[in-house]
């Protein structure tokens, strides 16, 4: 099925349910429906044809929802575009998924003129909210398609191989690429939601992150069965943990940054999260013992999953009984674990060209229909990415012997220290145990005696607390004297990429920029 066949199946449901809760009102089920059967009659009638990429520039508000739900009944392919990122690597993107439609809010009404100076190809421009310069009004373009007959673009098995979106990489190593989502890719991670995630009468889901990440796939998803979403502009902890009580929400995601910050928050003034029934941590490794110390905070609903733009959200799962138990003390290594396969993926771990039994550490790698065919345009970077006949996950780890999937690292975070691998995540997570430390980011740095050095980046708690020595001695204490760092620096915050992660690739720059490699 389609992205907008899994929408309509919710609206089915309960058409006078809200769908949309947001500082701007209410949007129910049946006037969400109504709403993207205009946009979509408006793109045709404004010339839009089928399998053209459609990019949605927008904050967290609802009119991004529904342009989203528009352009998908029309048989457009969306291309999230994050305000967030600089202007270059959006028009980089708009350029490479050849981008002839846009709707821009007037939040970012003065990017209007660039977008176009910098997009050739970009012939429409629909304005969101208020006015946009040079581009067209919403409801004036709705207006013009009054009339126009929206064509049935669906077929008996789903038009499986049919682009539904071109997701950006994060573009953290380099210049982003468009994965190709098609709606195989989309209905496999639909379908494995329902399945594994848990079901509640009412659900509501929260979201905080971006629309044009993760948050904003989740929305769409749980659409299917009928949620109601209430959306926030941004993260704020206080804010995100006073409208779960309020709305009694059920479903979230957080990257772990977020998460950690809802930790504290909930610590230093309670509130009632008991109608939570999934809190999702994902999008980077998490602290195995930030993980655990969730159930206290929140109650048996803390999960976490791994996947990546290449193959969506669940490649595994770590449910919310199975995070309880390990803090109760039925394998609590298992915290330090994503979990296992979801239901439809296969997981295994690659060495060279060789399969490694349980316990053998090296790439992970895919087969399921969740993997995406490729990159748009990318003939090389796809045969790579799928050669053997495995998707190459990037993600170095292991599964235990009952199918557990513990990831290390990225392969190109690896830091070669005296002949020595060292995983970035593994000493990350040993630091993170200390109570005094809130964030901390490890990376390699040039040393003439090494060749690269293990640094730890750590934001204390307090503004006060710098002891790098009991940084070094926990963390030799946890790991051996030859992962633990060898040097440690304090910083007020670690910079960010446009989707919320840690920006490493920003903190290798300063001790990496003007040498003639980037690895020792």
């Amino acid at each position: 099925m389609r992205v907008i066949d899994y929408f309509d199946k919710g609206t089915s449901i309960a058409p006078a349910r809200p769908l949309l809760v947001s500082d701007e009102g209410v949007v129910t089920y049946g006037e969400a429906r109504d709403r993207s059967w205009r946009i979509a009659a408006a793109l045709h009638a404004a010339g839009l044809r089928p399998g053209e990429t459609v990019g949605v520039l927008a904050p967290n508000e609802p009119d991004g929802f529904l342009a989203m739900l528009g352009l998908w009944r029309a048989g457009g392919v969306w291309a999230p575009l994050n305000h967030a990122n600089a202007l270059p690597a959006t028009t980089d993107f708009m350029n490479d998924v050849g981008c002839r439609w846009l709707f821009l809010h007037e939040r970012f009404a003065d990017r209007a003129a660039a977008l176009r100076d910098a997009v050739p190809g970009l012939e429409h421009v629909i304005g969101l909210g208020g006015p946009v310069p040079g581009a067209a009004p919403i409801e004036t373009f709705l207006d013009a398609g009054t009339g126009t007959a929206v064509p049935d673009l669906g077929d008996p098995f789903g038009a499986v191989g049919e682009r539904c979106a071109l997701w950006p990489t994060g573009g953290t190593t380099g210049r982003s690429k468009a994965v190709e989502w098609t709606n195989q890719v989309w209905a496999t991670l639909n379908e494995l939601t329902t399945r594994h995630w848990p079901a509640v009468p009412d659900p509501v889901n929260l979201m905080v992150a971006p629309i044009t990440h993760a948050a904003g796939v989740m929305g769409v998803l749980m659409a299917s069965i009928g949620a109601t979403v209430v959306i926030r502009p941004g993260f704020d902890a206080d804010d995100a943990l006073d409208h779960i009580e309020r709305h009694r929400v059920t479903h979230l995601f957080v990257p772990p940054t977020a998460y950690y910050a809802m930790l504290d928050a909930q610590r230093r003034r309670p509130r009632d999260v008991s109608s939570l029934a999934m809190l999702l941590v994902a999008a980077a490794p998490v602290s195995p013992e930030r993980l655990g110390q969730g159930v206290e905070a929140f109650g048996p609903c803390v999960a976490q999953c791994w996947g990546q733009g290449e193959a969506p959200f669940l490649l595994a799962y770590l449910s919310p009984e199975e995070v309880a138990a390990a803090v109760a003390g039925d394998r609590p290594e298992r915290l330090a674990s994503c979990g296992r396969p979801t239901f439809s993926c296969q997981v295994a771990v690659m060495e060279g060209d060789e399969l490694l039994p349980a316990g053998g550490r090296g790439e992970l790698v895919v087969r399921s229909r969740l993997v995406a065919p490729g990159y748009l345009g990318r003939p090389d970077a796809t045969a790579e990415l799928h050669a053997g006949g495995w998707h190459h996950t990037g993600d170095v780890g292991e599964l235990d012997e009952d199918g557990y999937v513990y990831i290390v690292d990225r392969k190109k975070d690896v830091v070669i220290t005296g002949g020595f691998n060292v995983y970035p995540a593994e000493v990350e997570a040993a630091i993170l145990a200390l109570p005094q430390v809130r964030e901390c980011a490890v990376i390699g740095v040039p040393d003439e005696r090494w060749g690269e050095a293990v640094l730890a980046i750590v934001v204390p708690r307090e503004d006060d607390w710098e002891d790098a020595e009991a940084v070094i001695a926990h963390a030799k204490s946890a790991l051996g004297s030859v992962k633990a760092p060898k040097r440690v620096r304090f910083a007020a915050e670690l910079p960010r990429t446009p989707v919320g992660k840690t920006d490493k690739k920003a903190l290798r720059a300063a001790y990496w920029t003007g040498l003639q490699r980037a690895v020792n």
